[in-house]
């Protein structure tokens, strides 16, 4: 789940560690997790993981066992009740299974930046704006390139 997050929607793990579950919500057949004031459609097999994770996660806590409503706010609970898991932790988790987070994000901004005008990138990623910006502009840069390469190979 936490890698998707990042390849998906270059989620940082700072964030992702303070996911809530109640930000969660199904329209069947199809569900969404809402980022800062937006929900986002979710890939089915991801929205699995997500029911999977509030259903079944992490209940014990260094110091016994989490009340309901403590295991309920967070997506990914911490050793500590009511705290979020550990951003280093998980980030290790995640490179131990040959998923490095630096790069997924990197990529991830880098497509939507192409699909997306900077002003929603930043609401829905927290990114500043003047990061998004030049993101656009990277990527809007490659894709005419890009585009200009396949006209000249058609053209020839």
């Amino acid at each position: 789940m936490n890698g998707a997050l990042i390849r998906l929607y270059g989620l940082p793990i700072t964030r992702i560690v303070h996911l809530t579950a109640d930000r969660f919500h199904e329209d069947d057949p199809e569900a969404y997790y809402t980022f800062d004031k937006n929900p986002v459609l979710l890939p089915p097999t991801l929205a699995r993981l997500i029911e999977r994770q509030i259903a079944e996660g992490r209940r014990h806590s260094a110091v016994g066992a989490l009340p309901d409503s403590e295991h309920q706010a967070l997506l990914l609970p911490g050793r500590l009740a009511g705290r979020p898991r550990s951003p280093g932790g998980l980030a290790a988790q995640l490179a131990k299974h040959g998923l490095p987070t630096l790069a997924a994000r990197n990529t991830a901004l880098f497509g939507m930046a192409g699909e997306l005008p900077p002003i929603i990138m930043c609401d829905l990623f927290g990114i500043h704006r003047n990061t998004a910006t030049q993101w656009a502009a990277l990527a809007q840069d490659s894709w005419a390139g890009y585009l200009a390469a396949l006209r000249n190979n058609s053209d020839g």
